[in-house]
């Protein structure tokens, strides 16, 4: 049965905690079997990804090969119907222009004693992108993964999505072409993650690798961090739903739900400041699980993991989400926006009765990809900003450095680091002759 809080029982603070702080993360370990496909992959390259597809994917690349053709994906986009490529075009175009407006402006100034200084912002030259294969995949996720790198000027953007049995969902192949993919591989696994990093003798190696993936893809990445870029190691899916008793609870009820289907470990949570609501809200997810195909796994998750919290007024929500800091935020209640303002950890926030956060998901806009198990404390989405980096400059006139040089070398002499002193002083004595 879901949880049930009330700020005003004596035990709230107790439960709550408890509910901050359970942990929904699997605890397989995986990391001795990831680091030896690493290290196959470093040794053998080519020949390490044709057995290990082999025996994880049932999938001959050896023979058929490791990179899908420009004609293949041309091939698997006519078999995608003409409303769902619409749906599909409209959220790519929706998601590129919301990209598009996050495109960094350079720096370049001088400062008042005349030294010029700056930044300037590149892309990255190549970037990977990790998607589960079969018939389960996502070609949303293509889209907010690919999209952003596209957006920067990443000059590569590489696919990798295994192909068990040989089964590939054409509609994944769709979103890449849409969403700017330069390549594609049918690989999976922790060897996929490597060969990004690494390179083989058919994948040249990448500067960052993105992309969701299982216990051994979420390690690889991981073990790989340091030789390239990653964007995080994302937990399972969440959702807080801040709503008054205002909004028909049917609609409440399947906003908790559409993060609950996503697997058992996620997390649904409703907060309101009217218990006999919440008590609606339940029946309605209760009526809703009788309807839904993959209510089995939202079940489990909604009992395991979810609550409803009830607090006397909707304002003592904020301190509460604070703490929660949720992958998505919904807040339904009239004065959203002003809530939102008040809101300093969330993922994505979602304003408003008529904004569920399943909208988010495809196209809203703004990236999907979000951080999860509270880590929305410290960072954030996905974006252009993950595919860039800055590189910062200083120009000295003789003038500015005689202005600011002697400070430098004052600081120098303090480390004891004569020849970072010296480099400045040398410059400064014979500007003085």
């Amino acid at each position: 049965m879901v949880l049930r809080l009330k700020s005003s029982a004596a035990d709230f603070a107790a439960e709550f905690e408890k509910l901050l702080h359970c942990k929904r993360e699997t605890t397989t370990d995986v990391r001795d079997v990831v680091e030896g496909i690493i290290a196959d992959i470093k040794a053998r390259g080519d020949d390490a990804l044709y057995d290990l597809t082999a025996k994880f994917d049932r999938f001959d690349a050896r023979t058929r090969g490791l990179k899908i053709s420009a004609a293949e994906v041309d091939a698997a986009c006519e078999q995608v119907d003409t409303e769902t490529m619409a749906a599909l075009e409209v959220a790519a175009a929706r998601i590129r222009a919301f990209h598009e407006k996050q495109i960094p402006d350079d720096l370049d100034y001088t400062d008042d004693v005349g030294v010029r200084l700056g930044q300037n912002w590149q892309a990255v030259e190549a970037a990977g992108l990790y998607v589960p294969g079969g018939t389960a995949s996502y070609p949303s996720s293509v889209l907010m993964n690919a999209i952003p790198a596209s957006v920067a000027g990443v000059d590569r953007v590489v696919m990798v999505v295994p192909t068990p049995d040989n089964v590939l969902n054409p509609l994944v192949l769709a979103a890449a072409k849409l969403a700017g993919v330069t390549e594609i591989y049918r690989i999976g696994g922790a060897q996929a993650v490597a060969a990004l990093a690494f390179g083989t003798e058919t994948i040249a190696p990448v500067d960052k690798i993105v992309g969701p993936g299982n216990a051994f893809v979420a390690e690889a990445k991981r073990q790989v961090f340091g030789k390239v870029g990653i964007d995080s190691i994302a937990g399972p899916s969440e959702i807080l739903v801040v709503a008054d008793n205002k909004n028909d609870p049917r609609w409440i009820a399947a906003d908790l739900l559409s993060q609950a289907e996503h697997d058992t470990s996620a997390q649904s949570i409703l907060i309101t400041d009217d218990a006999r609501y919440g008590e609606m809200v339940a029946q309605a997810v209760e009526d809703h699980l009788a309807t839904l195909p993959r209510a089995d796994i939202a079940l489990e998750s909604w009992n395991t993991y979810g609550a409803i919290s009830t607090v006397d007024a909707l304002a003592d929500a904020i301190p509460l989400t604070n703490r929660l800091a949720p992958e998505h935020l919904e807040l339904a209640t009239d004065d959203a926006d002003a809530m939102r303002l008040k809101v300093r950890n969330a993922g994505a926030v979602f304003i408003g009765r008529y904004t569920p956060e399943a909208i988010g998901d495809y196209v809203a806009g703004p990236n999907h990809v979000l951080p999860t198990a509270r880590t929305a404390r410290f960072s954030s989405g996905l974006s252009v900003y993950d595919f860039m980096k800055r590189t910062t400059f200083v120009g000295c006139s003789a003038e500015s450095l005689a202005a600011i040089g002697p400070s430098a070398v004052r600081l120098a002499e303090e480390e004891g680091l004569d020849a970072h002193a010296l480099s400045v002083a040398i410059r400064l004595k014979d500007l003085q002759q």
